[in-house]
């Protein structure tokens, strides 16, 4: 049986020589397994980078996607978007971060994070000040993040240090983290946080990926890494 259904149709060279880490189709696609979002919904990729996570929202699922990303190229999304026959009433790319996006406070039905919560969400006030102010009562948070199996900061393996600094990896927690950082946020409950299974899947798409920063990956991963590392997920409501 296939794991990712959706997410094959996205394998092909236009998709992959967009990525920047492990594969974050794939990553969606099992966040959103069973997802309580309807076609039609108003949702917010946070964080979306190139705009595959985006592009996949929209088609798979029949989203109203705003690609917000204060780093990212609007312009250039727009483009790819347009390249996948999606308009700006399919999905609007915005340079912005959420809090200046030009919405109004409780707008999405959801907001869905893959690859970058884990740089701003330790913070025990992001979450609540500046993701749940703009999603609706009743509404969701869909997020994903790289992690580790088990914190170990204090004594980091020397498989993981061949490809990140210790700097890098301090922005990757494991499990139990990331349920004390959520249990902070008043007003929100929390569905799920656990490890997700994609990870060899999402890592193995990434590594074989002709690219300085793959290329750099693969030292440590080679060597083992990958046992000390994991995707989480987490799945929130708002109260």
């Amino acid at each position: 049986m296939d794991e990712y259904p959706r997410s094959r149709k996205y394998g092909t060279a236009a998709f992959m020589s967009r990525l920047s880490g492990p594969n974050p189709i794939k990553l969606t696609e099992e966040l959103l397994e069973n997802s309580a979002l309807r076609q039609g919904s108003v949702v917010c990729d946070l964080g979306c980078g190139k705009g595959l996570t985006s592009v996949f929202l929209a088609k798979e699922y029949g989203l109203k996607v705003y690609a917000v990303d204060p780093l990212s190229d609007p312009e250039e999304n727009r483009r790819f978007f347009t390249s996948q026959g999606l308009l700006s009433s399919h999905v609007l790319p915005l340079k912005t971060e959420l809090k200046d996006a030009p919405v109004e406070k409780e707008f999405f039905d959801a907001v869905v994070n893959v690859g970058a919560f884990n740089y701003y969400g330790r913070d025990d006030a992001y979450l609540s000040d500046e993701i749940l102010p703009y999603v609706k009562h009743g509404g969701y948070i869909y997020i994903a993040v790289p992690g580790m199996v088990k914190d170990c900061h204090d004594a980091l393996p020397e498989e993981l240090l061949l490809s990140w600094t210790p700097e890098q990896l301090a922005f990757m927690h494991d499990v139990e983290f990331w349920r004390g950082v959520i249990s902070k946020t008043p007003g929100v409950e929390a569905l799920c946080i656990e490890e997700m299974h994609s990870r060899d899947e999402v890592w193995r798409d990434w590594l074989t990926q002709d690219n300085p920063y793959a290329a750099r990956d693969r030292r440590s991963m080679e060597a083992g890494a990958g046992k000390y590392l994991n995707f989480i997920k987490m799945i929130l409501r708002k109260a």
